[in-house]
């Protein structure tokens, strides 16, 4: 069983931090659950070398972490918001993350015009990824 101490040390540490993805896919949901949120903080820019992997990692519990998802779409960080979208919400059948995408697609901040978050919210609710 792995305790508290040792899934902290499964949090990235630099950009580049592969050496983590291995004991990450190791583990369950239940497991991964306290360290998502540090988990999707790598997320926030698909350039970053970790980000793909975490992705990778994250996207079978997909359904399972709207509530995170749902935090991020409120940042005002439109490029970590569009990431989310586009990897975790396309295929969303979730109600609140729907209705978090519904505002999104219609009443757009600045921020999410500019970063074409608006756009990926338009297509999700057109079914274009379905």
């Amino acid at each position: 069983m792995i305790n508290d101490r040792d899934i902290k040390e499964l949090i990235p540490k630099h950009k580049d931090d592969q050496k983590v993805i291995a004991g990450l896919k190791k583990l369950s949901f239940e497991q991964l659950k306290p360290i998502i949120p540090e988990l999707l903080e790598w997320i926030q820019d698909m350039n970053w070398p970790i980000a793909g992997p975490i992705a990778e990692v994250l996207k079978p519990f997909g359904n399972r972490i709207n509530a995170e998802i749902i935090k991020i779409l409120k940042t005002g960080d439109d490029g970590w918001e569009w990431n989310v979208l586009a990897i975790f919400a396309r295929n969303t059948t979730d109600p609140l993350l729907l209705s978090e995408i519904e505002r999104i697609a219609k009443f757009p901040t600045k921020s999410e015009i500019d970063g074409e978050v608006d756009l990926e919210a338009m297509a999700i609710l057109n079914g274009d990824y379905k």
